[in-house]
């Protein structure tokens, strides 16, 4: 039976091609909202600078916090690129509710064209943009519109974040099963442990490695509060990410 679902995960899995042309970006997710997605991808973008990189950054779509944009702020300052929060953030709700739903309520729908319009914008500025996701992979953004369609879209390897504490499992494989499943390719999974102490968190961590079918990128320790993105991104795995994400020997 264990042989039989790893074979079937292995078969679903979809590596990036060792010939293909180089990554412009990725696309960050997470097993569910409030898991860390943000630190990790503002620690991604700091490892990506050290590579040399020019690396913008990207929120497509959130909720809550319309008057300060937090998520899109230390996206912004991680990246270092001082692009207009406007174009970072291209849809910002003020309820901290389902997107699909805030954007009924405010009357101003998500659209892919104007979320694929401020990528390449961002894109023209830099070597590498790193987009985040809002919520969970199976989130809606609109009546025939999920957030899978942003990636797709935009033509992005997925990293998955997983918040380590009780249900990781669960919660990791259901979403890197969805994410094949729509076709996308799962570069890598980042774990982040937001349960401290989490009971058992080393036969976890190993689970997830044996199980997901992408490779582990780094796993980032419970942190001081207010968690430093810069400190986290020491905890990323350097090799592992050049060849998730097909960056060769360009990038130092």
């Amino acid at each position: 039976m264990e042989k039989s679902a790893h074979a079937a995960a292995a078969k679903r899995a979809k590596p990036v091609p060792a010939a293909a042309a180089p990554i412009r970006g990725v696309f960050v997710t997470g097993t569910d909202t409030e898991i860390g997605k943000t630190l990790v991808s503002c620690a991604l973008i700091h490892r990506l600078r050290s590579f040399g990189l020019c690396v913008a950054a990207m929120k497509p779509v959130a909720t809550g916090n319309v008057a300060e944009a937090e998520d899109a702020l230390a996206l912004r300052a991680a990246s270092g690129l001082e692009a207009p929060l406007k174009r970072i953030n291209s849809f910002l709700y003020e309820p901290a509710i389902a997107p699909h739903i805030a954007a009924t309520r405010a009357h101003r729908r998500i659209d892919l064209r104007r979320i694929a319009r401020d990528y390449e914008r961002l894109a023209e500025s830099a070597d590498f943009v790193v987009v985040e996701g809002v919520g969970g992979w199976m989130v809606p953004l609109g009546q025939r519109l999920m957030l899978a369609d942003v990636p797709r879209r935009l033509g992005l390897p997925v990293i998955l974040v997983v918040g380590l504490r009780l249900g990781c499992l669960n919660h990791a494989l259901l979403t890197a099963r969805a994410i094949l499943d729509d076709g996308l390719i799962l570069a890598g999974w980042i774990g982040n442990c937001v349960e401290d102490p989490m009971l058992a968190q080393t036969e976890n961590i190993d689970t997830l490695k044996q199980r997901l079918p992408a490779p582990c990128l780094g796993i980032v320790p419970p942190l001081a509060k207010p968690a430093d993105p810069r400190l986290a991104s020491g905890h990323l795995r350097a090799a592992n990410l050049r060849r998730a994400l097909a960056l060769g020997t360009e990038a130092r």
